[in-house]
């Protein structure tokens, strides 16, 4: 009898454990930003191009340390989505080691998702 009862109540636990889950993650998937489609590949771009050298999401260091990380190149003062624009277009032809160029459809998606990193009041990390 006594099995049973603690069975029957372990049981209630576990539905109430999961309902509980469930709607948290239902709720959280809802509240989930939606990233439009050039966002999304700006920002697989940048997994695949940039995070070597930089830091390319929120919070991130960057893995080289002469590189600076997106979050502070977009919280700049006085950056524009143009004004990334040209130094995405031409801030890599210089050293050897960063020889490559960017698209100019890649430099626009790059931009839109760099551009989600900005932050007021951002302050760099040490």
């Amino acid at each position: 009898m006594m099995t049973r009862r603690l069975t029957i109540a372990l049981a209630s636990f576990a539905a109430v454990a999961l309902a509980l889950g469930a709607s948290a993650s239902a709720a959280a998937h809802r509240h989930k930003p939606v990233l439009a489609a050039p966002v999304r590949r700006g920002f697989a771009f940048a997994q695949v191009h940039c995070a070597g050298c930089h830091g390319v999401t929120a919070g991130a260091l960057s893995p080289n340390p002469a590189s600076p990380p997106f979050e502070a190149v977009v919280n700049t003062p006085g950056l524009t989505r143009a004004t990334l624009r040209r130094f995405l277009r031409n801030s890599h032809n210089f050293p050897d080691a960063m020889n490559f160029t960017v698209d100019r459809a890649e430099i626009d998606d790059l931009a839109r998702y760099m551009l989600t990193l900005r932050r007021p009041g951002y302050r760099p990390a040490i």
